[in-house]
């Protein structure tokens, strides 16, 4: 009794994590903290290339670069604070922390919508249009996608943490969550937040539904196009620029549309723990591992920079000077 009235009287909230009583919490630090290095060390591996090799200096690859920020800073959000809790007894995030996870949450997955948007009509240019793809993906044209995308994702942070922090929270402030997500925190308002909730679900679908119909749209002119070409090596050509997205659409969508769209009856506390770690912990190491491992380019700037890295280090192992 005497714990819960320190919890009611305290601003903090109380993670409960991805389990709540987790057996052997060693192992399951283990497992994502493996998952958050590779993540982070293969995006950032992926911005680097892209930065140094002139090849990759297209708007493709430019466009990929952010796609990559935008994941090493969105599972920097979350797996930090989940890897902390594992080991820690205290497991409490401040009133002030949960307001800033919610709103870079909601400002890089919104952002990350719509930059997956903004690419298959890069996509589309460059298989539909190729002749004229430099001109139309130019650098203003880039930059103002990139710019748009960040815009429209914090737009969606800026609208939704003032309001899901405003209402009152009480009893055990326990969020049966390993992150502050909106809907396991409005499970502990005083108040009915009924309205609020669908608004927000509302919202959610619209921001869903402008990139996929970019997608859509883009997709089925580049299937049209593909259709009539004459040339087995050009279809081979637009499937290989195009099969990368398509994977990466396909795990990101897939998840949030069980999250955003799906109604409350098919949710569980259970379920969506396990979706949300799928988009915030795994999903950010499955994109540059598609990308590298699917793109030719990619793959051919990596081995570059490592045979660039070996023989300087044979270089500098034989200016060591000898010692007699």
């Amino acid at each position: 009794v005497e714990m819960e009235t320190i919890y009611q009287n305290s601003t903090d909230f109380i993670l409960l994590g991805l389990i709540t009583h987790p057996k052997f919490p060693g192992l399951i630090f283990a497992v994502v903290f493996s998952i958050f290095v590779v993540a982070v060390t293969a995006n950032l591996v992926i911005i680097m290339l892209i930065r140094v090799d002139s090849h990759l200096h297209t708007p493709m690859y430019f466009l990929l670069s952010q796609l990559s920020i935008m994941d090493t800073v969105y599972i920097c959000i979350t797996v930090p604070k989940m890897l902390q809790d594992l080991l820690s007894k205290e497991k409490t995030i401040s009133f002030l922390g949960c307001a800033l996870q919610i709103f870079f949450y909601l400002t890089l997955i919104g952002g990350e919508f719509f930059l997956l948007g903004l690419m298959a009509y890069d996509r589309f240019v460059a298989v539909c249009n190729p002749l004229r793809y430099q001109i139309i993906m130019n650098p203003r044209v880039c930059l103002l996608m990139v710019l748009g995308s960040w815009a429209g994702g914090s737009l969606d942070g800026f609208m939704l943490t003032p309001v899901t922090m405003s209402f009152p929270y009480c009893g055990s402030l326990e969020i049966n969550h390993f992150f502050c997500e909106i809907p396991a925190v409005l499970k502990l308002s005083c108040r009915d937040t009924s309205l609020y909730e669908t608004l927000m679900y509302a919202c959610c679908v619209l921001m869903l539904l402008i990139p996929i119909s970019f997608i859509s749209v883009s997709y089925t002119r580049i299937l049209i196009t593909v259709y009539h070409m004459s040339s087995a090596e050009g279809r081979r050509k637009a499937f290989t620029t195009c099969s990368s997205h398509i994977i990466v659409v396909s795990i990101f969508y897939g998840a949030a549309f069980y999250t955003n769209v799906l109604p409350h009856s098919y949710h569980t506390p259970e379920k969506d723990k396990v979706v949300s770690a799928f988009y915030t912990i795994l999903t950010p190491m499955l994109n540059p591992l598609i990308y590298s491992l699917r793109n030719r380019d990619v793959a051919v700037a990596l081995r570059k920079v490592l045979r660039k890295y070996a023989s300087s280090q044979r270089l500098r192992v034989r200016h060591i000077p000898e010692k007699y």
